[in-house]
């Protein structure tokens, strides 16, 4: 099998070669490109605050496949097999509600010390660490409302909360030499008709005005805020739109945060990322995949997931795009989820960077619609698997489906006894 992949990778190297893409060049490139996974797709999004608490906030993970992590030892077990069958470069995403403390320890008052065994865990195996302050699945937040609440004490509560997951970011950029990116995503909104729609965004925006002035270093830190359309509970309104997000984000320099399933069914998120980019400094993206609306579905390698690589890299934005993903699937082995979905984003990105992109931007600008439209097509038909299937032996990883064989062994051996 090994010699049958190097021998298509050689031919495949001559066919882009004609176009002129340099194929080690890309690889090498792509090697530098990592994908933040999400650990919540390890446990449902229970966390360790309170394992078995409800999910609320428009949070809802469907399905009871065997094996769900119940402690970070385990969640951590999981992750490391997952990455073992993903080439390339990872990152991880943690909210706070991963902590680890014997005791019980209020979402205002989390530190650093409560995620040390994540930091040490994060050294030794390479990878940086992202961060999300976590305003849901809590009794002050039962109502609704969390940052845009129109109790000071409990809105209080959540300011504080957000500032001390700021200091935990912080503290994992500092420690690992890569900026921690630290997501705010609040499912504030309301059921059913709203009247006064302006005063909890005016109070939105004052609270993360708070919530970002203490000044941390961009080199440890960079602050993202992230809007939804809509959420189970908050179907009318939602204080944190894209509109009221991107407003933020521009007008205060933060990151944009763009999940693929926070918009209405018809819009997309790879044809918000250049006009984002005029106005934003940086983006974060939550690769996802809405069925119908924002379901979190594992991630294919669907048009829309090759749009969205395929956006970055015409315009070469890797500097100043994050990419993560963010889905959570309990109907099937959650970590098969994870190499599946980790897999496709970097699928297309392998794809992206294989395309002849300074060819069709020549076209283009030259107004031969037709040339550019046959070679856009053309260039689909082009052996990038081998492409693929040649960097996954590089980083020693299975290039096929036989991944799928390992993960039926752990779960036999691991996630069954659980």
């Amino acid at each position: 099998m090994t010699k049958l992949i190097e021998q298509a990778f050689e031919l495949a190297k001559q066919r882009y070669a004609a176009l002129g893409i340099d194929v080690d060049q890309v690889m090498t490139q792509l090697d530098g490109i990592p994908v933040s996974m999400h650990c919540w797709q390890g446990d449902d999004v229970r966390g360790f605050e309170n394992p078995n608490g409800e999910l609320t906030g428009g949070i809802q993970a469907t399905g009871n496949y065997p094996g769900r992590a119940r402690n970070a030892d385990e969640l951590r077990s999981d992750i490391e097999k997952a990455m073992s069958l993903i080439p390339g470069a990872k990152r991880l995403n943690l909210h706070a509600i991963y902590l680890e403390s014997d005791t019980p320890v209020e979402r205002d008052a989390i530190e650093p010390k409560h995620f040390s065994r994540w930091v040490e865990w994060a050294k030794a195996n390479k990878l940086g660490l992202d961060f999300n302050p976590s305003c849901f699945s809590h009794p002050l937040s039962a109502d609704g409302f969390t940052l845009s609440h129109a109790d000071k004490d409990i809105r209080q509560f959540w300011i504080d909360h957000c500032k001390a997951s700021r200091r935990i970011s912080a503290h994992f950029g500092e420690q690992l030499g890569t900026p921690s990116v630290m997501n705010i995503w609040v499912p504030d909104g309301m059921k059913d008709l709203t009247i006064d729609r302006l005063a909890p965004r005016e109070r939105l925006a004052s609270a993360l005005d708070e919530v970002i002035s203490e000044k941390l270093d961009p080199r440890h830190h960079i602050d993202a805020v992230e809007s939804k359309l809509f959420g189970i509970g908050a179907e009318s309104y939602t204080v944190g739109s894209n509109e009221f997000c991107l407003g933020y984000a521009a007008s205060r320099q933060t990151a944009l945060t763009l999940d693929a399933g926070h918009f209405h069914p018809t819009e997309v998120i790879s044809d918000k990322i250049s006009t984002a980019m005029l106005f934003v400094p940086r983006l974060l993206l939550h690769v996802s995949r809405p069925v119908r609306w924002d379901s979190d579905h594992v991630v294919l390698l669907d048009d829309e997931t090759q749009a969205i690589a395929t956006e970055i890299a015409r315009h070469n934005l890797f500097d100043k795009v994050h990419i993560g993903l963010d889905f959570f699937d309990a109907s099937i082995n959650r970590i098969a989820a994870w190499v599946i979905g980790t897999r496709n984003a970097k699928k297309a990105l392998l794809r992206a960077l294989l395309e002849p992109s300074d060819q069709l931007r020549t076209l283009e600008q030259q107004g031969d619609y037709t040339a550019r439209l046959a070679l856009l097509e053309e260039q689909k038909s082009l052996p990038w698997q081998a492409v693929w299937e040649a960097w996954c032996l590089r980083h020693d990883v299975p290039a096929d489906a036989s991944w799928l064989s390992e993960v039926r062994h752990y779960e036999q051996q691991t996630l069954r006894l659980r």
